[in-house]
């Protein structure tokens, strides 16, 4: 089963008038380049495979935007895939482009925001109208979901928001373990580059999260 394709945005979604321009410029400018929303990237079994979910921000601008697949064309994109491959969420090669042979295991990876914005900052309406017409939907058609590591304190809060929660409910922080229901929830600062070069995330502080996700599910799979 696939999330089906009225929960992702079509190509040309106008619900957020700036970013939707802001997309429309870099059609302009880069006519080879995805320059669309991007869709949840799942596993080979689709749907109903997925245990695990990771939720960011929204889609760099020369990364995710440009590719069309969550995470992938920039920095944050290797140390996230090396990471799921270390922990075994992931198999194959991360090349940095939609086509390597990169395949998710029982996992897959979206964005709070869809869209690319300026700077690299949506404002609160648009998380909130991504939100409601796509993050909630897709967390509802992942039948089998168990966790979610959540990048930043944006995607945490509307990720909680979207399960039905106050974002006051489950505070964000890095290296945190909540539960929002039969859900898990583990936090971590956003593996951007900018984080990692000034020492907010270090490499072990990221896989420690991954760690403790990959024993929970582990753990829940023997019950």
């Amino acid at each position: 089963m696939s999330i089906p394709a009225t929960v992702e945005p079509p190509r040309d979604c106008a619900l957020c008038p700036r970013l939707s321009a802001f997309v429309a410029e870099w059609r302009a400018n880069e006519p080879d380049w995805h320059n669309a929303p991007v869709p949840t990237f799942l596993p080979a079994g689709g749907a109903e495979a997925v245990r695990l979910l990771i939720v960011g921000l929204a889609p760099g601008l020369r990364g995710a935007n440009r590719t069309g697949r969550p995470f992938t064309g920039d920095y944050a994109g290797t140390l996230l895939y090396e990471t799921l491959i270390d922990f075994g969420f992931a198999r194959g090669r991360f090349e940095a482009r939609p086509d390597d042979s990169l395949e998710l295991i029982d996992a897959a990876v979206t964005n709070a925001v869809r869209c690319v914005p300026p700077e690299n900052k949506p404002v609160g309406s648009e998380v909130k109208t991504c939100r409601e017409a796509f993050l909630r939907p897709t967390l509802r058609h992942l039948p089998n979901l168990a966790a979610i590591v959540t990048l930043g304190r944006i995607a945490h809060d509307s990720t909680v928001r979207a399960l039905g929660l106050p974002a006051s409910a489950l505070p964000f922080s890095h290296g945190a373990e909540q539960a929002a229901g039969p859900i898990r929830i583990f936090s971590s600062y956003h593996c951007s580059r900018y984080n990692t070069n000034t020492g907010v995330l270090t490499e072990k502080m990221f896989r420690d999260v991954f760690a403790r996700v990959k024993g929970y599910l582990g753990e829940a799979n023997s019950e």
